[in-house]
């Protein structure tokens, strides 16, 4: 009886550090949740260029993908202008030093945004093999490397150009990484990729070409899993497994930019059209065919965004535009509680611990508690821009500026 109370204690306390010592990997744009949410706790909520910062350490090369994280790994990419390079950069997330970098393309530079940069998506990585994706001319090109930096794969899955240039962060599903292939340029599509080898295993060709840079979401809404996506110039509900289309809805415009988010307590997909008309609607996921006349519970010119990807928490959507405006939403009816003016925005905000961080591109990060009022917590600044959007991971903020990565912790 008594080695059985050890052995019970003994699973007790291995419970209690488990429980602990837990941290979330941030493996992708926007997160683990794929809406910028994270469910790590006790992070910093104030900090500036020193205080709070576990640290700094500089970028080679010119870039506004963000990071993405693994156990004590960040990956993010970055381009040289200067030598035509698109590169793959690998840190410790102790200590920030550069583990490894490999080019990955040496190819003529595409047009692009004035505001854009050559390597604006972001890696996905499943703790196995980081998933990444470059324009060579006009053809997308996906590559596989593992964690030494040697590469596994490589997939040209279609044609894409845009005057705005390309910005592609891979979506991981199962065994596929799923790629958004839509331009007005090209042979618009959307294509999923074996993770292992490559190969494609179903790809979907659009009819109506637009620009489009969003990353969709995969997740369990009205009862299956479904892959939201903002392209053809509609919003469509996929089933990740074959391609097959569940649902759409018609327009309202063409260009889709931010990726679309799901709010679970109310059970509403809630996307923005980019342009030429910016509009903002909240969809019902259990319909089927077009659903344009039936299932949209309510839409807004107001609080529509462009570039930024929103955040929902709760009753509450957060939504912002590049000129700074960010709207604070009623998920259910779309009616505007409060709106502040925060400073020209990029980057996306991310959701942790209650708290809602909202970045611009000067490098300052607005903390904010929700709620019907404007609650503001504080105001960090990492003393250079950005337009990289934080992840969370480890119990810390990593932030890629202009020229920096910055580890924001209190340990």
């Amino acid at each position: 009886m008594k080695n059985k109370f050890i052995a019970i204690s003994v699973l007790l306390l291995l419970a209690g550090f488990t429980t602990d010592t837990f941290a979330q990997n941030w493996p992708c744009w926007r997160g683990p949740d794929q809406d910028g949410t994270s469910e790590e706790v006790n992070l910093p909520a104030k900090w500036d260029s020193v205080t709070n910062v576990l640290w700094k350490t500089k970028v080679p090369g010119i870039g506004y993908s963000s990071p993405s994280v693994w156990e004590d790994r960040l990956f993010t990419l970055t381009a040289l202008p200067e030598t035509n390079e698109r590169m793959l950069l690998c840190y410790d997330c102790n200590t920030g030093s550069l583990l490894w970098k490999v080019t990955f393309l040496t190819a003529p530079l595409e047009a692009k945004h004035k505001d854009n940069s050559y390597a604006s998506g972001t890696p996905a990585t499943d703790g196995k093999l980081v998933y990444i994706s470059f324009l060579d001319g006009k053809e997308a090109v996906v590559a596989a490397y593992d964690y030494s930096g040697k590469q596994v794969w490589t997939q040209r899955p279609g044609t894409f150009y845009s005057g705005w240039g390309y910005s592609c962060s891979p979506r991981l599903y199962k065994n596929m990484v799923i790629i958004n292939g839509n331009s007005p340029g090209g042979e618009p599509f959307v294509v999923a990729i074996n993770k292992s080898d490559g190969q494609i295993i179903w790809k979907v060709d659009h009819e109506k070409p637009a620009n489009n840079f969003h990353t969709p979401i995969i997740k369990e809404m009205a009862g299956k899993v479904q892959m939201i996506f903002c392209g053809n110039q509609e919003i469509i509900s996929y089933d990740p497994e074959s391609g097959n289309q569940n649902w759409l809805v018609d327009g309202p415009a063409s260009d889709f930019c931010s990726s679309p988010v799901y709010n679970e307590k109310h059970g509403l997909v809630i996307a923005s059209t980019a342009w030429p008309r910016r509009v903002l609607l909240a969809i019902k996921p259990d319909g089927s065919g077009n659903v344009t006349e039936s299932h949209v519970a309510w839409r807004s010119t107001e609080g529509a965004v462009y570039v930024p990807s929103p955040v929902t928490i709760g009753d509450y959507l957060f939504t912002t535009m590049t000129n700074g405006k960010v709207h604070c939403m009623d998920v259910a009816t779309g009616e505007i509680l409060w709106t502040e003016e925060l400073g020209p925005q990029y980057s996306s905000a991310v959701v942790a611990d209650g708290l809602v961080y909202m970045p611009n591109d000067e490098g300052i990060i607005t903390v904010i508690k929700p709620g019907p009022q404007f609650q503001y917590i504080a105001k960090n600044d990492i003393g250079e821009k950005m337009n990289a959007s934080p992840a969370i991971s480890n119990g810390k903020i990593y932030i890629r500026g202009y020229e920096h990565l910055f580890c924001i912790g209190t340990d």
